[in-house]
């Protein structure tokens, strides 16, 4: 994607104010996903990208040391059997040969000291090659955290404004959180572990039924109960995990809900409600974790029972064909011990099983975002000069079939270097015609167009129509940087200069010259620092440095006395901007000096024209501005 094109998706998540660190991150966000995933494997397969050869080296480097770790029962067994004692060996022919070229049995039987470096040197290797597989894992499950958290971050970026209105700030951070760290731990260590464990198993089989065949199968009689076993509980862990993350989803909006709302429920003393509130919730939460723990419990403890039954039957069916001259006492221990190592991967499968419903519901709802189609352009979408006419034509809206309508049939233009004013009372439509400029609701083809300059906006690049259209909402959202810094956030080369002219435009200079710290001081998060009309002024000052050829005033002004309002406006129209403005206001003292102004009523237009024709024509306007009047609101020239 180009530079502006990146511009006009930041500027799109401003206005939403859903991501507090856009402006720092979007020159670094990963591949654009245009495509969708079908299952859950290609979509593990495209988070694996640039992770997959250190897993892979990791996977090797597991299975050495599942092999290495085969050795050293062979050297005991051989040790007790054949140099202690004078069985015939059972090792290969060629490591036999070895053996008796450097001296044979009775060479070692008289420098033990070989067979203990044997020991050793495996030991060794096996420690280096579990080190290496430690390492690269470790690496591998980084990187893959690494991609699935800039492949999420950047696809929701694109997500249209309806996806973020249908889903929870605290859902999504939990998804793109706990649950991303579920996939690694599953892909990281439950599967590289199982890989490893199904190694050590085929080998320790196959050595097994070497030794003795009888005594094998005893030791093998439990692995179909605990597979069994496994797979019953695997669909009830899955469940319940699957019901622990919903209520943790939840128990997370609930948090950021009011760590971001804190003045307001202490401001209306609601502070004992959103406790009980969280508590509930809290309760519900912990409620479904100790189910899974439960269940988790009777798997586990049914693991460990099987699993132990196991050694006990080996060891003692083992010390009967001991006893009765069936099997050497080497080659028991040499059978015990694999059993032992037998037997701690058996129960990492069962772990695996288990964990594998865990990491498949994270899986799906990690899909869920990545699945979500983004916004995009039309193939034959166009950069047209923005400096014309915008023109509503038959525009009717609603957020959904099922919702009541917004906007009905409503139509009017807007001369390019005009101003437009648009009066109504809440819930009139006005900023819905502010949205639907700017695309961040898409019109739907049989409800009418909207053009400028002749061109449909559907037909225009959605970051050259965000670029060129600048919005200024009544609630702004302001980083966690400087006011500099809030300013010039759509451009890291805009200079100092740029900066001051567009704090003075928007009447903010004066602010920040009390400041102690000036244009360096600090905001806050969402700017808390600041009053509700700095926080406008600023978010002004933040659209103006662009110089937009259309700007959009969503009653960004209504924080503001009607003075400071009177200056804001006086100096746009003094300024060199040449630029089309729309003001959406409820004051009317805002609105009196447009070239037009609409009002709406039930998403219609009620009424349409100048000030002075509004005003004799004793209408909605005429009522408003007689009620604005009488509670004292100045109007400044």
């Amino acid at each position: 994607m180009t530079e502006a094109s990146w511009k006009g998706c930041f500027l799109t998540v401003t206005a939403l104010g859903n991501c507090s660190k856009v402006w720092y991150y979007y020159k670094r966000t990963a591949v654009y996903m245009e495509k969708r995933f079908e299952t859950k494997l290609q979509m593990v397969m495209h988070f694996l990208r640039g992770a997959k050869r250190y897993f892979f080296l990791a996977v090797v480097f597991a299975c050495l040391v599942s092999v290495l770790d085969l050795v050293n029962p062979k050297i005991i067994g051989y040790t007790i059997d054949c140099i202690l004692s004078d069985k015939p060996s059972a090792l290969p022919a060629f490591i036999n040969d070895f053996i008796d070229s450097i001296g044979g049995i009775p060479f070692l039987r008289t420098h033990l000291g070989y067979v203990a470096g044997a020991v050793l040197a495996a030991a060794c290797l096996s420690g280096l090659c579990r080190f290496l597989f430690r390492t690269l894992n470790a690496r591998g499950a980084e990187k893959l955290v690494r991609t699935m958290r800039d492949d999420l971050f950047s696809h929701i970026l694109r997500l249209p404004f309806r996806w973020h209105s249908e889903n929870h700030t605290g859902e999504i951070i939990q998804r793109s959180t706990s649950d991303v760290e579920q996939v690694k731990m599953f892909l990281s260590e439950q599967l590289t572990m199982m890989i490893r464990v199904t190694v050590l198993i085929s080998f320790a089989v196959y050595f097994m039924f070497r030794i003795h065949v009888k005594l094998a199968l005893a030791a093998f009689i439990f692995i179909p109960v605990v597979i069994s076993y496994s797979y019953f509980f695997h669909h009830r862990i899955g469940s319940a995990f699957e019901k622990v993350d919903n209520e943790e989803a939840r128990l997370s909006s609930i948090a950021q809900e009011n760590l971001t709302g804190v003045r307001v429920v202490r401001a209306f003393g609601r502070e004992s409600y959103e406790r009980e509130r969280f508590e509930k919730q809290n309760t519900a939460y912990t409620g479904m974790w100790v189910h899974l723990f439960n269940l988790l419990a009777a798997f586990w403890s049914s693991n460990d029972f099987f699993s132990y039954m196991q050694v006990l039957l080996v060891t003692v069916f083992g010390s009967y064909l001991c006893v009765h001259g069936e099997l050497t006492a080497g080659r028991y221990i040499e059978f015990i011990s694999y059993n032992l190592m037998l037997a701690w991967p058996v129960r990492m499968l069962g772990r695996v099983i288990a964990n594998m419903s865990k990491a498949g519901i994270s899986i799906e709802r990690i899909m869920y975002i990545m699945n979500a189609e983004e916004e995009k352009d039309r193939e034959a979408a166009c950069e047209p000069d923005m400096h014309q006419d915008i023109v509503f034509d038959h525009v009717s809206f609603r957020y959904s079939d099922d919702s009541a309508e917004i906007l009905n049939d409503v139509s009017f233009t807007v001369k390019a270097g005009s101003t437009l004013g648009i009066l109504g009372a809440t819930g009139s439509g006005k900023s819905t015609l502010a949205y639907l400029l700017d695309r961040l609701y898409e019109l739907p083809e049989e409800d009418g167009t909207i053009t400028i300059g002749g061109v449909d906006i559907r037909d225009i690049k959605m970051h050259w129509l965000r670029t060129n259209i600048g919005m200024v909402l009544q609630e702004p959202y302001l980083f966690s940087r400087t006011l500099k810094e809030n300013i010039a956030i759509t451009s890291s080369r805009i200079e100092m200069e740029d900066v001051k002219r567009s704090a003075d435009i928007a009447a903010l200079d004066d602010t920040i010259e009390h400041f102690s710290e000036g244009y360096e001081t600090y905001v806050g998060e969402r700017g808390v620092t600041l009053s509700g009309g700095q926080k406008q002024r600023t978010a002004i000052a933040q659209m103006l440095i662009r110089r937009p050829p259309v700007m959009v005033f969503d009653d960004s002004l209504s924080a503001v006395d009607a003075e400071t309002d009177a200056r804001i406006r006086k100096a746009l129209k003094e300024s060199d901007f040449d630029a089309t403005v729309i003001l959406i206001a409820h004051r009317i003292t805002t609105l009196m000096h447009a070239d037009q102004i609409i009002v709406m009523d039930k998403g219609r237009i009620a009424e349409h024209g100048s000030h002075e024709e509004l005003l004799a024509a004793d209408g909605i306007y005429r009522k408003i501005y007689d009620l604005q009047s009488a509670a004292g609101e100045d109007t400044y020239e």
